[in-house]
């Protein structure tokens, strides 16, 4: 355990732990706003220790990682070691902007014949990049010994976190995957029942094998007793991951995509994480639109009904975008305002029209975090394990075993090939400034970006208020040919899309399919602003 920090405001029974995890709920948060730097994650805890390790000499590299780190700790219904990373990074200092992709790897052995029945078994499992990107990026960006930013999730892991309403309500509904074995057992049931929502969540075998990350690394991970463990584990469930697989696992960084929107830059992340250029796709043809006569999709039929189909056509195109390391991938053309232009004008805005969403919402998944510091560096991080919670039931010294196989039912990779997968951490710049940092987890992520930055960016939105405004999503959990769209956008508005031949879904109000826009906004006084999202149990706080 690193001793450079006083983390005693995680024992158990603290009076600062008690008050995070009360707050651990969904509905309205405080916007928070500094000149020292900014924090919003998908959970308090994590969002406290991110802006600790800022007020304690980290940048936002470290903070985010350490928060990261936390999360597999505090959200293990969201995220796992053995699932993904990506990042995008600011660099105050040069203007630089890179991007980190640490998603995960097929097996070098092909997958003949991989369907739905596959999906909760080790088939489904792939390499995990989350511990190579942590890695990666602590070394390339970051300030702080990796001791430092993992004592905090040790000692959560140790001692215990308090289960939120939100993790309980994922862990009810997983019961029956996570007790298939004893480690889960362990864990989940540890009187012989299943844990009590006013219970702590303690994860010995967690902090132990966190531990021996820190002293042993990727070593450990990639090349050792960790790795060939999980193979084991995954090939006694009818998968083919092999320790040569683990061996073969390389991050990549590279220079994210860039766009542009009503003068605004746009930086995206790079294939193949999706998002960034489907993001920018939606922009563009966003930008064909008037809507500083039409007004806001919440107080606009045109607006609104052109959004839904906006969103609609670059999603049901999502496939093309491929690894480009094996497939040629035109992103010159694709992300062209001339093309923009011309599938706007074939979507005919004007008449009855239904989008065509290509795929149904996945359950809640990911977490999506952003942090700002003093010097002006931004980090913004999705990690996730990429698969329902537990979905195999099976665990390797206290890790959940991820199976982000599901995703090879859209687009397989070839054998040792990156998933290809919509993963969208963004940035946007007014000239050299940076102005917005954003991204989301859950399917329905990119109309949440859309919607809440077209609030700040167009309509002059405080991200408080852009965070609370009702929104649209994707295709109809149902699987009928329907958007999903919340509740409380003004009937009227909702009927008028009906008589356009628009299906729609009912969700409730702030539902989480819906997204969870973890965003930083520079103001032009160098204020960062943050503010955690209703749908989610999301925290910002910032140092003033």
């Amino acid at each position: 355990m690193d001793s450079t920090f006083d983390w005693d405001w995680l024992s158990p029974g603290s009076a600062a732990l008690t008050s995070l995890a009360d707050a651990a709920r969904f509905g309205i948060k405080p916007a928070a706003s500094g000149r020292r730097g900014a924090a919003v994650t998908g959970h308090p805890i994590a969002t406290r220790i991110a802006l600790d390790i800022l007020e304690r000499g980290g940048n936002a590299c470290d903070a985010a990682l350490a928060a990261s780190l936390a999360q597999t700790v505090v959200e293990p219904h969201l995220t796992s070691l053995t699932g993904c990373l990506s990042m995008m990074y600011y660099e105050a200092a040069t203007g630089a902007v890179s991007y980190l992709n640490g998603n995960v790897n097929a097996p070098l052995r092909a997958l003949d014949r991989f369907g739905p029945s596959d999906l909760d078994t080790g088939r489904a499992m792939a390499v995990p990049g989350f511990w190579a990107a942590l890695e990666a990026a602590l070394e390339a960006k970051g300030s702080l010994p990796l001791a430092s930013l993992a004592a905090p999730a040790i000692r959560l892991a140790r001692e215990g976190v308090p289960i939120s309403p939100f993790l309980w309500g994922e862990i009810f509904a997983r019961h029956g995957a996570i007790g298939r074995t004893a480690a889960g057992r362990e864990v989940y049931f540890p009187n012989g029942t299943l844990i009590e929502p006013q219970d702590r969540l303690v994860q010995h075998a967690l902090a132990r094998t966190l531990e021996r990350l820190v002293a042993e690394g990727g070593a450990y991970f990639y090349h050792g007793a960790f790795a060939r463990a999980v193979c084991e584990a995954a090939q006694g469930a009818g998968g083919v991951l092999t320790p040569e697989d683990f061996a073969a696992y390389q991050v990549r960084w590279s220079d994210p995509i860039e766009g542009s929107y009503r003068g605004y830059k746009v930086f995206g992340a790079t294939p193949p994480d999706t998002g960034g250029a489907q993001l920018i796709e939606m922009l563009n043809l966003l930008e064909c639109l008037d809507l500083q006569r039409l007004g806001p999709p919440t107080e606009s039929l045109d607006a609104l009904h052109a959004m839904i189909l906006i969103c609609g056509e670059v999603a049901n195109g999502a496939g093309r975008y491929g690894d480009p390391q094996a497939s040629a991938l035109d992103l010159e053309a694709l992300l062209s305002k001339d093309y923009a232009a011309r599938r706007f004008d074939l979507l005919g805005m004007g008449g009855p029209r239904h989008p065509a969403f290509a795929r149904r919402p996945a359950p809640p998944g990911s977490c999506h975090l952003t942090v700002s510091d003093a010097a002006g560096n931004i980090a913004t991080v999705l990690h996730s394990h990429l698969s329902l919670p537990w979905a195999t039931g099976l665990f390797v010294e206290g890790v959940s075993l991820a199976a982000p196989g599901g995703h090879f039912l859209n687009r397989m990779p070839a054998p040792g090939g990156r998933l290809s997968v919509m993963i969208c951490p963004n940035m946007i710049f007014d000239g050299d400034r940076p102005v917005l940092a954003s991204g989301s987890p859950t399917l329905n992520l990119l109309p949440a970006i859309l919607q809440c930055s077209s609030s700040i960016l167009d309509f002059g939105a405080d991200l408080s208020h852009a965070v609370r405004l009702p929104r649209f999503g994707g295709p109809a959990e149902s699987g009928r040919a329907a958007v999903t769209i919340e509740a409380d956008f003004d009937p009227a508005l909702l009927e008028g899309l009906v008589q356009r031949g628009v299906g729609i879904e009912l969700m409730s109000p702030w539902n989480l399919h819906n997204g969870s826009f973890e965003a930083v906004h520079i103001h032009r006084d160098g204020a960062a602003e943050g503010c955690g999202d209703p749908r989610r149990t999301s925290s910002a706080m910032a140092l003033a």
